[in-house]
């Protein structure tokens, strides 16, 4: 399979979460052609199973390969966690770039050696998950606390986020990691950089030390990962300017739109929003 330095970039997630990735990738990478899917009509992905979720990314895949994209990122943990390792295999020609759940960079910065993960639950009871977590336990001797945040990713797919529920989903998760004196939270799903402002108000309201305890999103290291295999396979642009980005929803077309004018400031003038059904 041969792939032009000016095909698109593909990016795909189960909603509006992936934003926050793409948000990198179009400030390392301006000139790129991006094309967006999010899988709103299957979404949330975290109470999917592996096998669903896996078919779910191979379908999208398939679509986005159909619009000649030269590499896609899987811009959801759940995701990743259930489907990266099958797709290298069935697209061995094809960069696919995932995102890492952020366990690695968390023990590094971690002076307690005490780290908080919130996550959806497919990503915390997947394999990849597991594996890593203890590995690192082993190799760094940190502690990690994992929270599954059920209904979370729903409340952020909402068109306007409602502050009421999100405080109070915040208030259920958050206490048992403060409590065992985190001083790193890893935000474990891309949907969720899209409240750390809440998080950080939570965090300032239940403890002394706030300050001292930092987030970990992943997103501008998948960015920086892509940016090197573009370029190793001598993919990246060569064309100026700023290209449209075309995105496809199983959902609400208005509530992506928002979300990438409002939430990561992309003008709509830029944008090329269509309605995707698989």
């Amino acid at each position: 399979m041969k792939f032009d330095s000016s095909a698109p970039v593909g990016v795909f997630d189960s909603g509006v979460g992936g934003l926050s990735v793409l948000q990198h990738i179009h400030q390392a990478l301006p000139h790129e052609k991006l094309v967006y899917v999010a899988d709103s009509s299957f979404a949330p992905y975290g109470d999917k199973t592996s096998h669903e979720i896996l078919k779910r990314s191979i379908a999208i895949t398939d679509f986005l390969l159909s619009q000649d994209i030269k590499a896609v990122v899987v811009a959801c943990n759940t995701a990743t966690a259930a489907a990266i390792s099958h797709m290298r295999q069935l697209y061995p020609d094809l960069i696919v770039v995932g995102i890492e759940p952020g366990l690695k960079p968390a023990a590094l910065l971690s002076k307690t050696k005490k780290v908080g993960v919130l996550a959806t639950l497919s990503t915390i009871q997947s394999d990849k998950y597991q594996r890593l977590r203890v590995q690192l336990n082993e190799e760094t001797g940190v502690e990690f606390f994992s929270q599954a945040c059920v209904g979370l990713v729903e409340q952020i797919e909402k068109k306007e986020v409602d502050a009421d529920q999100i405080r109070s989903l915040l208030q259920h998760y958050l206490p048992p990691l403060l409590n065992a004196k985190v001083d790193t939270l890893v935000l474990g799903c891309t949907h969720y950089p899209f409240v750390a402002d809440f998080i950080h108000e939570f965090i300032s309201a239940y403890t002394d030390d706030s300050k001292l305890i930092r987030l970990v999103d992943t997103g501008k290291a998948v960015a920086t990962r892509l940016q090197h295999l573009l370029a190793d396979r001598l993919l990246i642009t060569s064309e100026s300017g700023t290209p449209a980005i075309t995105a496809y929803t199983g959902g609400n077309s208005e509530t992506l739109k928002h979300a990438f004018t409002e939430w990561i400031h992309i003008p709509e003038e830029q944008l090329s929003i269509s309605t995707f059904l698989i």
